[in-house]
């Protein structure tokens, strides 16, 4: 199904940021019937939307219904793209896909609700697990935005149907009349300050996600840390919401690995072996609130929680051989997305490394002693080397993970490890195309060791 070709007919676009969220707006929009000009400072990416069809130019302003930005391009100085700045001195609005992709939604007649959600981190695995909890109730269900298809590369889906958005602050400081029916802020932690200048404006632009909301329409908020807990304490004084947690008493929340709200247990967690860990019990939260704001049954929300088979890059297991689990965290580009990943795990052997981000690791200090010995690949190798020493934690440089995999495996049969992990705390741009490429190789390199000692999953 597809969304008629009239339904934007006679409005006027211009889509600045040709890459993985703006060229399927360009080519959606035109298929909806709309006068399009796309534009990308990059010639290799203008050759591929005029190769889509569409019309490359240096759009004007006069007579634009919007400027759909790229969420990664800038709209205010001190790096505000010109294109953004002539469109705000025009008085043109600036918006994101995910916002067209409701205009069309409710252009096309359809009253299929929007779940949206966003934090510093677990969006894309609550997204996930919420899709696939709606998916197991039966209900029609279409999940993207951040994470995964862009939003206007998403079909239109009927009166029954629910999109599921991952929203990042970019993203939501764009939106104009999106309304979530329900919508989740998870959790605050310091992240992308350069563009929103501070902590405060960080914040604001999250909350933005429950801005249009109105009778009826549920927030969800993590009391995890303490911007979060503010949030939640002034929502709760102007409208319906709901708290979550991963370890403290809330609305929904986990007692130890007991997932429960306030009619009783909804599953324990042990019985779901892709969400390990505090984080992820966190994410069980609220992907549980926000299926209950949407009308889910009990037992359809805890055989979602069960079945879930996770993210690709995300503690993914990815094989198995001789006793031992290799995990596929290729996605923790940073020391706060692995201290997540090794706290789940009481022995193990680390694959980590890249190219640095600022801080290193020196955060993970408490978690070292988790680490029965460390696998150190890519550029910034002697950086990491150079922490693990001072704090008496054993490793080997071994540049690749052609070399680490195999090592990794001997040591963790040799030191009684039953895990495998890669968690870089690093970027990958050293070796790989991306952390998806990374992971992939990672995934490849185990699932060799499994033809004579164990099994791929």
């Amino acid at each position: 199904m597809m969304f008629r070709n009239d339904i934007l007919a006679g409005r006027r676009y211009a889509v600045v940021g040709l890459g993985k969220a703006g060229l399927p707006a360009a080519v959606a929009l035109a298929a909806m019937g709309a006068r399009v000009t796309a534009w990308d400072d990059r010639e290799a990416a203008r050759a591929a939307a005029a190769a889509a069809g569409l019309s490359v130019g240096t759009p004007e302003m006069a007579g634009l219904d919007a400027l759909v930005l790229s969420p990664g391009i800038a709209d205010r100085p001190p790096k505000g793209h010109p294109l953004a700045e002539a469109a705000r001195a025009a008085g043109v609005p600036i918006l994101t896909d995910a916002e067209l992709l409701y205009i069309a939604v409710r252009a096309m007649g359809s009253r299929a609700r929007f779940a949206g959600i966003t934090g510093t981190n677990g969006k894309s695995t609550t997204t996930a697990l919420l899709a696939h909890i709606v998916a197991t109730a039966g209900l029609p269900v279409a999940a993207g935005a951040n994470l995964g298809p862009a939003a206007l590369a998403l079909p239109p889906l009927a009166d029954t149907g629910i999109y599921v958005l991952e929203m990042s602050s970019y993203m939501l400081e764009r939106i104009a009349t999106l309304r979530f029916d329900a919508a989740v802020m998870l959790n605050l932690s310091p992240d992308h300050l350069d563009r929103h200048g501070d902590m405060a404006g960080y914040a604001r632009a999250k909350r933005h996600i429950f801005d249009n909301q109105g009778e009826g329409d549920t927030a969800v908020v993590g009391i995890d840390d303490e911007a979060s807990r503010a949030m939640a304490a002034e929502l709760r004084r102007s409208r319906r919401a709901m708290t979550i947690s991963g370890h403290v008493p809330a609305d929904v929340w986990a007692c130890g690995t007991v997932l429960q709200d306030r009619d009783g247990v909804l599953l324990d967690l042990t019985g779901a072996p892709n969400l390990p860990g505090r984080h992820n019990a966190q994410n069980a939260a609220a992907a549980c609130a926000l299926a209950t704001a949407l009308g889910l049954p009990r037992a359809a929300i805890a055989e979602g929680l069960r079945s879930y088979p996770g993210l690709p890059h995300r503690q993914q297991r990815v094989a198995r051989a001789g006793g031992v689990d290799f995990v596929n965290d290729s996605k923790a580009t940073n020391a706060d997305a692995v201290a997540y990943a090794l706290a789940c795990y009481d022995r193990l052997i680390w694959i980590a490394g890249g190219m640095a981000k600022a801080g290193g690791i020196e955060s993970l200090a408490p978690l070292f002693g988790r680490i029965a010995h460390a696998f150190l690949i890519g550029r910034d190798a002697p950086l990491l080397a150079a922490t693990l020493a001072r704090h008496g934690v054993a490793f080997t440089e071994v540049g690749t993970l052609e070399a680490a995999v195999p090592a990794a495996y001997r040591a963790a049969r040799r030191l009684d490890a039953p895990v495998v992990l890669l968690s870089p705390a690093c970027a990958s741009w050293d070796q790989f195309s991306g952390y998806d490429a990374r992971g992939d190789r990672f995934a490849a390199l185990a699932r060799d060791l499994t033809a004579t000692d164990g099994e791929a999953t």
